[in-house]
C-alpha cells in the first residue's frame, strides 16, 4: 500500500507481532503483514506515517476526529486541567456537571447522564439501564448496526456470506471465537426499515422486550439511515408497549448535528449513547436519557449500578467540555457538512465520467458511498452494490495519499480541518484511482 519500500513500518511490525496478536493493539488495525500502518504524527486532516508518508484522512480513527487532530483549542484546555487539577481522583469535580450541562443545552432528549470510557461501555450501561427500568430482558437490534465490541451484540448477520437469490435470511454469526451462544438468547435482530418485522418480533416477543436498540444512521453500514417513518414507528410501538427506545449516537452525536441524529429526525429516544465526536479523539463516553429512566441507577435493591475507575476522569472530561464548547458556540458543523457537499460533487463527477452508478447515503459529515443505482435502505440492501470496485478504489486512493477504510461500510469522515484540502488535487486523485480501478 503506497511505498512500496518502507522499512521503518516493516520494522514496525516485526517488532508489533512479537508483542501483540497480529501486532496491533485493536484486532481492526491489522491490514496484512505488508500494509498495516504504523503513524509517526497526526495533524489537522492529515497523518503521516513512520516511513514519512502524508495522507489526508477521511478515516479520522473511525469517527472521533470532529475538528481536527491536535487542535489547540482541545488540547490546551486539557493541558490546563492536568496542571491545575490532575487526571483522576475517584471523586467528583464540577466538570461532570459542566459537560452534561452543555449536552443538554444541545441535546432534548437527556434530562441526566453516567460517563464511560467507550461507546462499547456506554451501550452497555444503556442496556442495563433500559432492563432495569422496564423488568424486561429481550433487546432488538437492527441489521448492519454495531454496538460495540461486549459479547451480547457481538451476533450478526452474515450478509458477507447471504445469497440474495435464496431470499432466506441471512445467518445470524457470532464476530468470532469466544462468544457464548447463551449470549444470543435476549438479542433479536430484525432488518431496518421493515415495518412488517418489527411488527412480528413484538408480537412474539412484546412482553419481554426492554428496549429497541438502533443507529439511526449505521456508521457501520455505509451511513444507511431510517426513514423519518420507520424512526416514528420505532418510537410508537415503543410506546404502545412499554418498552424504550435506545438511539446508539456513538458516531451521529455531535457530528451529524448539534444535536446529533435526533435533532435532524426531531424524534427522541429514552436512552442515548455518545462518544467519538463528543471530545475530539480523547477517550470519552456518556449515556443518558429521561430522568425517570436514569434514576433507575441507584442504591436501591432493584436498582442499576453503575460505574468505573476511570470514568468522569479530567482528561476526558476537559476535552468533552471544550470540544462541545466549540461545536456550540461556533460554525463548525455547518464548515463541516459544507466540505462534505463539495466531496461528494467532485466524487460524482469522477464516478459519473466512468460511468459507475453510483449513490451516497447519510449526512454530509459523515457520508457513504455506494456503487449501484439505488441508495441501500438496509444492510441487505448493501449485498447488491458493487463493494468490489469501491474496495480497489479505495485502495487506489490510499496508494495516491487519500486514507479511507477500503470497505464500503465504512463512512468518508469530515472534520473542520478538511476546509483546507486543495479540493482539485482531491479531483484528480480520484480519476487517476477510478482510473486504475476499472482497468484492474
Amino acid at each position: 500500500m503506497s511505498k512500496k519500500n518502507k522499512p521503518n513500518s516493516n520494522a514496525m511490525f516485526t517488532r508489533a507481532i512479537d508483542n501483540m496478536p497480529l501486532g496491533v493493539a485493536d484486532s481492526y488495525r491489522y491490514w496484512g503483514e505488508e500494509n498495516t500502518v504504523f503513524l509517526s504524527s497526526m495533524k489537522g486532516c492529515t497523518i503521516t506515517d513512520c516511513d514519512e508518508q502524508t495522507f489526508v484522512d477521511f478515516r479520522l480513527a473511525y469517527g472521533p476526529i470532529i475538528l481536527g487532530y491536535r487542535d489547540e483549542r482541545i488540547d490546551n484546555e486539557v493541558i490546563s486541567a492536568i496542571t491545575t487539577v490532575g487526571t483522576i481522583s475517584g471523586f467528583s469535580t464540577g466538570l461532570d456537571s459542566d459537560v452534561v450541562e452543555l449536552v443538554k443545552s444541545l441535546c432534548p432528549n437527556i434530562d441526566k447522564m453516567r460517563f464511560s470510557n467507550s461507546g462499547t461501555e456506554a451501550v452497555i450501561g444503556a442496556v442495563r439501564t433500559a432492563r432495569g427500568f422496564t423488568k424486561r430482558n429481550k433487546i432488538v437490534v437492527v441489521e448492519g448496526g454495531f454496538h460495540g465490541l461486549h459479547d451480547e451484540v457481538m451476533w450478526k448477520s452474515d450478509v458477507d456470506n447471504w445469497d440474495v437469490n435464496t431470499q432466506q435470511v441471512p445467518d445470524i454469526v457470532p464476530f468470532g471465537g469466544g462468544i457464548p451462544q447463551s449470549t444470543r438468547e435476549h438479542q433479536v435482530s430484525v432488518p431496518l426499515n421493515d415495518f412488517d418485522a418489527i411488527d412480528a418480533v413484538f408480537t412474539q416477543y412484546g412482553d419481554d422486550i426492554a428496549a429497541i436498540l438502533i443507529e439511526p444512521i449505521m456508521g457501520n453500514c455505509g451511513s444507511i439511515a431510517s426513514t423519518q417513518a420507520y424512526m416514528q414507528k420505532l418510537r410508537d410501538v415503543c410506546d404502545n408497549n412499554g418498552s424504550l427506545l435506545i438511539m446508539d449516537e456513538v458516531k451521529t452525536g455531535f457530528r451529524v448535528a448539534k444535536g446529533g441524529a435526533q435533532a435532524l429526525y426531531g424524534i427522541f429516544a429514552d436512552l442515548t449513547t455518545y462518544a467519538k465526536a463528543m471530545g475530539n479523539g480523547y477517550p470519552v463516553a456518556a449515556f443518558g436519557g429521561r430522568a425517570e429512566v436514569m434514576d433507575t441507577i441507584s442504591f436501591a435493591k432493584d436498582g442499576v449500578t453503575h460505574g468505573g475507575t476511570y470514568t468522569a476522569n479530567m482528561v476526558a472530561l476537559s476535552a468533552a467540555k471544550a470540544t462541545l464548547t466549540v461545536l456550540k458556540e461556533t460554525d463548525a458543523l455547518e464548515t463541516i457538512a459544507n466540505v462534505g457537499q463539495k466531496i461528494q460533487a467532485l466524487l460524482s463527477r469522477v464516478f459519473t465520467k466512468f460511468g459507475v452508478e453510483h449513490c451516497f447515503a447519510g449526512p454530509d459529515a459523515m457520508f457513504g458511498v455506494h456503487f449501484g443505482s439505488k441508495v441501500p435502505q438496509n444492510y441487505r440492501d448493501w449485498k447488491q452494490t458493487n463493494s468490489d470496485l469501491y474496495t480497489q478504489f479505495a485502495l487506489n486512493l490510499i496508494e495516491n495519499g487519500v486514507m479511507l477504510e477500503p470497505d464500503s461500510r465504512e463512512p468518508w469522515f469530515i472534520c473542520e480541518a478538511h476546509q483546507t484540502v486543495d479540493l482539485n488535487w482531491l479531483e484528480q486523485v480520484a480519476e487517476q484511482s477510478m482510473a486504475a480501478a476499472i482497468n484492474e
